[in-house]
């Protein structure tokens, strides 16, 4: 495979002939490039004005290569051909390199340019193009490949320094003005002009030659429009510390939209992001840059922000919006959709601008305070993956970081189950954080500004986010789907319903053969009040069975959903153990929890009846026992539950018990398991 080079233009702030006296300077040697061993010239022409010079050179570098690898090649030493054609007249000097050492094996070609700046004749711009075709090497090829473009790496990140390095020489020595060639008057027959070869001395005019190890980075404008090229200091500036072949990508992909694509181009920023997505991977960025760029036309994305009005129903009901900027300078939200990426990408723009650095993402807050398994219904989960699909496809590396807090026990099953669609390289800038851990060591203050951070966040902002609300249904579903949806609720999610009696208890069995598994759940107790319990037992309880007679001795229809599992005859203590204290959970409550498991065995999850003290202590009863007995009639109760067990791999971090609704966990990025460790290993990707 050809690799190629495309070098931004670099702009030095100084004359033509100014450059061209400190680029002479590099040969025959450069003490700066320990590699480039020397040169000698091999051929040398002159026109007869003297307007144009032609020097052919014959460099040695050494081969920095480990010594097996120079052993198996059978040299110690690579020579290069360098031909440079100075023209004075237009100001301008070329440079073309090729190997002579394995020319028949490997093919290395290289062009450079020195030119006036088009737009200050002051100034001169250099950029450099380069090919490496590696078509044989002993077996080693993709070895070889690598070890030449580190190294070529190398060299171009030095080659402005050269450059600057001779400038403060001749500076030193006094010379701060080359003056610019002029056709020469009538001179002698016998005159003729000599262009210097080595070293000039203090105040000499030195000559220009050629350009051996490339030296270059990017800037803007040599020939044509200057909306052709990109300028070193405006990538450093706007799109921030590149290396020298990332900088080449970016160049060549843009040259390549420039040459290929119909329609609007990208900025620069915009192409950046689909470049580090995919690790500057030039072929899979171009596929997904342009599969982006035709939803992009195909939507009107481009028009959203100018055309597209809140409804009214966002207005009422919507929660999140833009709140400021983080230490970075990244602008911080609560939460995402469509146009506030489009707005986002915006507001970088503008922060670049104020900041006076690049600023190319954003951090979002998310608060799933309230978070349960009723927000996990499937057509919410398929709404969510679709929007990760969309945002991970056209709005790449523009997160960075998502900061959740608040996260309830449920948190780890939505996890798991958008997760695996998160590419991994975004999946490393979430951090997660439950009750109240983002206000300690390692939480908001490392990423925003406590002045900053909202205040029902803990922070100083009073903070006009808008709270939203829940939509009601009216707005969305007719009053016929509201019931026929009432009836499916029971039989068609992810949900069991449950009947418990008084002395029939409902209750589930969940075998575990891996210990420091994780029981989750979370059930909303619809009807009377239940106790839950966890139990565990090394017997396998006999096959469910149902209660068809509560002991109230009213018959229960077939239809009920009761089973029981403990048997009559078993013995709490020695044929079953409970594993977590008893929680009472009253009607209309909705309870989430998780337990790690310390044994393999059989885990009973039970929902008993509860009646109240007072009914239990009293013979006679109160008005209000009675009117309690009515509302649960025949002393039924009713659950809505999920259970889910996930591997100790899936779920981390330490748990707390059943009374409280929030696990121990505080991250779950890959650099941060627990709350000890946030303060230290967490980062914000940039």
């Amino acid at each position: 495979m050809v690799q190629q080079y495309q070098s931004p233009v670099r702009v030095y702030k100084h004359p033509f002939e100014l450059i061209m006296a400190a680029y002479v300077r590099r040969f025959p040697n450069c003490p700066l490039i320990p590699i480039f061993v020397d040169s000698e010239v091999v051929k040398e022409e002159h026109s007869d004005d003297g307007a144009t010079v032609f020097i052919e050179r014959r460099c040695k570098v050494e081969a920095d290569a480990p010594r097996l690898f120079k052993r198996m090649a059978g040299v110690d030493y690579l020579y290069f051909i360098h031909k440079n054609t100075l023209d004075r007249r237009e100001r301008a000097l070329h440079i073309e390199v090729v190997n002579e050492t394995f020319s028949n094996r490997v093919i290395v070609h290289e062009i450079c340019n020195y030119r006036v700046h088009p737009e200050n004749e002051e100034w001169t711009c250099f950029e450099q193009t380069a090919s490496l075709d590696i078509k044989s090497f002993f077996g080693f090829e993709n070895a070889a490949e690598k070890l030449a473009m580190k190294q070529y790496a190398n060299s171009i990140k030095k080659g402005k320094e050269i450059i600057e390095y001779y400038l403060k020489e001749l500076e030193d020595e006094g010379v701060t003005h080359v003056p610019r060639w002029s056709p020469p008057q009538a001179p002698p027959p016998t005159a003729r002009l000599q262009l210097p070869l080595t070293s000039a001395p203090a105040n000499a005019i030195p000559v220009p030659t050629a350009e051996e190890t490339p030296s270059a980075s990017p800037t803007d404008l040599p020939a044509g429009s200057p909306d052709d090229k990109l300028d070193a200091d405006y990538i450093r500036r706007y799109l921030g510390d590149l290396t020298p072949l990332q900088e080449s990508c970016l160049i060549r992909l843009r040259q390549w939209l420039q040459e290929t694509h119909k329609g609007k181009i990208p900025k620069d920023q915009h192409v950046l992001r689909f470049l580090r997505a995919r690790d500057f991977n030039l072929e899979k960025a171009r596929e997904i840059l342009c599969q982006s760029l035709t939803w992009r036309k195909q939507h009107q994305v481009d028009f959203l922000l100018d055309s597209w009005e809140r409804p009214q129903l966002l207005h009422d009901y919507y929660t999140g919006g833009w709140h400021h900027h983080d230490r970075g300078g990244y602008l911080s939200e609560q939460d995402r959709v469509l146009s506030i990426n489009e707005e986002g990408l915006r507001r970088c723009e503008e922060n670049t601008r104020v900041f006076g650095r690049p600023i190319s993402c954003w951090t979002c807050l998310v608060d799933l305070e309230g978070l349960n398994m009723r927000h996990l219904w499937r057509p919410g989960v398929k709404a969510l993956l679709r929007i990760i699909e969309v945002v991970e496809a056209n709005y790449p590396e523009t997160l960075g970081c998502l900061l959740i807090l608040r996260a309830p026990r449920v948190f780890p099953v939505l996890w798991t189950l958008v997760s695996p669609f998160i590419d991994e390289n975004t999946r490393k800038k979430f951090l997660v954080y439950a009750a109240n851990d983002y206000q300690g060591p390692g939480g908001l203050v490392d990423y925003i500004d406590r002045e900053v951070i909202p205040d029902f966040l803990g922070g100083d902002c009073l903070c006009e986010i808008p709270e939203g609300g829940m939509v009601p249904k009216s707005l969305y579903r007719t009053a016929e789907t509201l019931e026929s949806e009432e009836l499916r609720l029971w039989t068609d999610t992810i949900y069991k319903t449950a009947s418990v009696f008084k002395g029939a208890p409902h209750e589930l069995l969940i075998e575990i053969s891996e210990p420091s598994s994780v029981i989750t759940w979370d059930f909303d107790v619809c009807k009377g009040d239940v106790i839950f319990n966890i139990y565990h037992s090394r017997r396998a309880p006999q096959p469910p069975k149902r209660d068809v007679q509560g002991a109230h001795g009213s018959i229960v229809s077939p239809a009920t959903n009761n089973m029981q599992l403990i048997d009559r005859s078993w013995i709490l203590g020695q044929d079953y153990s409970m594993v977590e204290t008893a929680l009472t959970c009253k009607e209309g409550e909705s309870v989430q929890g998780s337990h790690v498991t310390r044994w393999p065995g059989f885990y009973i999850l039970q929902w008993r009846f509860h009646c109240s003290p007072a009914c239990s202590t009293s013979s006679l009863p109160r008005v209000d026992d009675v009117l309690a007995s009515l509302q649960v009639s025949s002393h039924k109760c009713k659950v809505m539950f999920y259970t889910e067990v996930l591997g100790s791999k899936d779920f981390r971090g330490s748990m707390t018990s059943l009374e409280s609704s929030h696990s121990g966990f505080s991250q779950l990025s890959a650099a941060t398991t627990t709350s000890s460790q946030s303060q230290s290993s967490s980062t914000v990707s940039r």
